[in-house]
């Protein structure tokens, strides 16, 4: 995933998962292994893109790249979904309100997002702040419940909240900083990024996820609308020196055309076979990624209590979505304690 959090497959266009035939079941597994492999990816290429361009360049790179990609893609398929009298709606929305919640979402989805996640790694390891992009379920169940009142947790999922934020508290290792500055900032400017992410899910939820919008044409708007923000901001983040070799050009390519372009494309498609609660297992591929890369291309390091802390964000992670649950004795005494 791009920065982008791992549960935006749960928001456009939802639709029930369908049987598949074999070959189409391997395209769907193809496609989900890809978007992981590139998510988790992102944050190698954003360290290296680092080396010859600012945090700025970067975020608006990615964002206009990836709305070109998408434009493209729009342009000629011209996705529809079909109004109340059956007939194919407009390519894109008509009502200023729907362009009014998009303008909100791409501060939400990218600009902020991205802009934290470049400036950290700056401070961060690569390996870390993929970690920390892993809390995004987590930000998502407070931001639906509390801010938006779109979801109700049970006591399990509850648990699995607490549990990730504990997670999240030893991965952060207060105790080490005797300066809280660097590294600490860095990784502040990570959990930014995906209470953001967290803040988007819940904020389309309520207001856009209803809307007859095609799932190809939702990924483009909200990429879309963040570029046109990103060129205002132009004089501030990507006027300045840049040295472009291989490795920065690449990776700024790689973010852009397939990280914030192409993936989205491949996150609706295994959404429409999968329904969004498998394709939000992407989750746990994009830490995995981002880890293995950076140690085994950047020689990065842990401190012991890193990968303690991202375990207890897995397992906050697998509660709070439901896919475990305290035992039913447990949760039955829990309330009359």
């Amino acid at each position: 995933m791009s920065s982008i959090g791992p549960r935006d497959a749960a928001v456009p266009g939802r639709t029930a998962t369908v049987p598949q035939p074999g070959p189409k079941r391997w395209s769907t597994w193809a496609q989900f292994l890809v978007m992981g492999l590139v998510w988790g990816a992102s944050f190698l290429f954003m360290k290296l893109a680092l080396a010859g361009v600012s945090f700025g360049q970067i975020a608006w790179s990615r964002v206009l790249l990836g709305a070109l990609t998408l434009g493209v893609i729009v342009a000629v398929t011209r996705p529809r979904v079909p109004g109340a009298d059956g007939r194919p709606g407009p390519v894109l929305p008509r009502e200023p309100i729907v362009w009014l919640h998009f303008l909100v979402v791409s501060f939400t989805t990218c600009v902020i997002p991205y802009l934290c996640f470049a400036w950290a790694e700056q401070y961060v390891s690569s390996s870390l702040a993929s970690i920390y992009n892993a809390t995004t379920p987590i930000m998502t169940a407070l931001m639906a419940t509390l801010a938006f009142r779109v979801e109700r947790l049970g006591l399990s999922r509850w648990v699995g909240v607490g549990i990730g934020i504990v997670g999240v508290v030893v991965v952060i290792g207060p105790w080490q900083y005797h300066a809280l500055t660097g590294s600490l900032a860095g990784q502040l400017a990570c959990l930014l990024a995906t209470a953001c992410y967290g803040f988007t899910f819940g904020y389309q939820r309520k207001f856009l996820s209803h809307r007859p919008i095609a799932p190809a044409t939702f990924a483009f708007l909200s990429i879309g609308v963040s570029a046109l923000v990103m060129l205002a901001l132009t004089p501030w983040l990507a006027l300045g020196p840049v040295r472009l070799d291989w490795t920065v050009g690449g990776s700024l390519l790689a973010l852009g055309i397939l990280g914030t372009g192409f993936a989205y494309i491949w996150n609706i498609n295994v959404l429409r076979a999968w329904g969004p609660t498998g394709t939000s297992t992407v989750t746990y591929v994009t830490p995995v990624v981002g880890v293995a890369l950076g140690v085994a291309l950047l020689g990065e390091r842990f401190s012991w209590h890193e990968p303690i802390g991202a375990l207890l964000v897995l397992l906050g992670i697998l509660l709070a979505q439901g896919r475990l649950r305290l035992p039913r004795r447990a949760a039955a005494e829990a309330p009359a304690a």
